[in-house]
């Protein structure tokens, strides 16, 4: 499941980050979004989410969202 498809409120566990793009994979990674950390969907927008990672609040598009794998 992708970040897309997460229930706002509920704290899941990064899969993987599914990206081409290797600058991308170190932005997220500086952020803390990278495998086997917690990540909270606070809420969905049009276009993207808003997503809580470590003491951060992050607003992402849909596209990143759908890259970003996670699990229960």
């Amino acid at each position: 499941m992708t970040l897309v498809d997460a229930q706002e409120g509920k704290e899941y566990i990064v899969h993987k980050v599914d990206t081409d793009d290797e600058e991308l994979d170190a932005f997220l990674f500086s952020l803390g979004c990278y495998a086997g950390e917690p990540i909270t969907v606070v809420a969905h927008r049009k276009g993207g989410c808003v997503v809580s990672i470590k003491d951060g609040r992050y607003n992402i598009d849909s596209q990143l969202a759908g890259a970003i794998v996670v699990q229960d």
